[in-house]
């Protein structure tokens, strides 16, 4: 168990929009959102999985829509906890543990606003270990948990509740309802049992975020590389050193697809997204996959960059680091490999040194 102040969340979001492979969210929002509910409710306690009660009821609680968006369509700042009410009033009982759905970007920060603004511990995890864009991609999906009773809230105050056949078909649903909301809603989904959590979640991510925002600004501030200190710190490789030259990118669906192309000392890369950053191929050989993570960093500062903010002749550096294991098995790659996104190939191993540090 610790508490989590405002003045840990520089650090946290850093991490974060690292972790969330291009997507997740503008992390600066969330933590002005976390920030404020910080300041006006105090520090959030943070517990470990092992510390919450087997018959505990923990909630996810995120945003859903396309990052470019919310570079405009600011939240209220109400919506997180008008769908966790609208939640609890299905299930007929209250949430007792709030956690993240995923620790990429922004939906690593709102979790910490909703757990500051109702006074509940936060579980020090999330359901995917980095992001993914649809809402059926969480570990919960391969031990069975359903997406739904799923709440979603807009910024107008409305709000919807989906029961859907299955994960898939609440993604569908709630993306629909999404676009229709302005292509930004919070959500509430995906209610897990505390004895599910082990299985459900991948443990200490809210931890590792911190500590990989940390390593960036302490390897800044001592003139040394903030790039390779994330990259060792995620067991992770480095794929490109250089500059974009070409940003193809559009709203569409709920979603900010597109691709880049980045010219560098050792060749040209080109990166597919949908929110998050998917497949880079390197002179026309694929050198990374989704479900492992391919996070753009800026070189000078190792600061994130969001597949929304890409722009021409910003210098980067690409690494790709390891996914959990769940997503490299046959189920997880079903649910969230390259097939799945329509690109014809299979997930492309990282070199077998890339192991993220324990």
């Amino acid at each position: 168990m610790r508490e989590l102040g405002a003045d840990q969340l520089d650090d946290l979001a850093r991490g974060a929009g690292i972790l969330g492979t291009g997507g997740g969210g503008d992390p600066y929002i969330g933590k002005l959102l976390a920030r404020e509910a910080i300041l006006a409710h105090g520090p959030v306690t943070v517990l470990d999985i092992d510390e919450v009660p087997h018959d505990a009821t923990v909630v996810p609680v995120s945003g859903m829509g396309a990052p470019t968006v919310l570079l405009e369509k600011l939240p209220a700042g109400t919506e997180e906890l008008t769908a966790l009410r609208a939640l609890e009033a299905v299930l007929g009982r209250r949430a007792t543990h709030i956690v993240p759905i995923e620790i990429g970007g922004v939906n690593s920060m709102i979790p910490i606003a909703v757990a500051a603004q109702t006074g509940l511990p936060l579980v020090d995890g999330d359901a995917m270990g980095r992001a993914f864009p649809e809402a059926q991609m969480v570990l919960p999906t391969l031990i069975g948990v359903s997406t739904t009773p799923m709440a979603i809230a807009d910024d107008k105050g409305n709000t919807l509740v989906i029961d859907a056949v299955s994960n898939r078909w609440s993604e569908r649903i709630a993306r629909a309802a999404c676009v229709e909301m302005g292509c930004q809603v919070s959500s509430a989904d995906t209610v897990l049992r505390g004895d599910q959590l082990r299985d459900g979640l991948v443990p200490a991510t809210l931890t590792l975020a911190e500590e990989l925002g940390r390593a960036v600004r302490l390897a800044r501030a001592g003139h040394r590389d903030p790039v390779e200190a994330a990259t060792r710190l995620l067991g992770g490789t480095r794929l490109l050193t250089g500059k974009v030259v070409d940003v193809e990118r559009r709203t569409t669906g709920g979603f900010a697809r597109g691709r880049a192309r980045l010219e560098g000392q050792d060749g040209v890369l080109e990166l597919s997204f949908q929110n998050e950053h998917l497949l880079a191929v390197r002179d026309g050989e694929i050198v990374a996959t989704t479900p492992d993570l391919i996070c753009v960093l800026d070189t000078d500062t190792g600061e994130p960059v969001t597949t929304e903010t890409m722009r021409y002749g910003l210098r980067v550096t690409v690494i790709a680091a390891p996914c959990d294991p769940r997503w490299t098995t046959p189920e997880g790659l079903v649910l969230a490999g390259p097939r799945y996104f329509g690109y014809d190939c299979d997930h492309v191993p990282l070199p077998k040194e890339a192991s993220r540090r324990e």
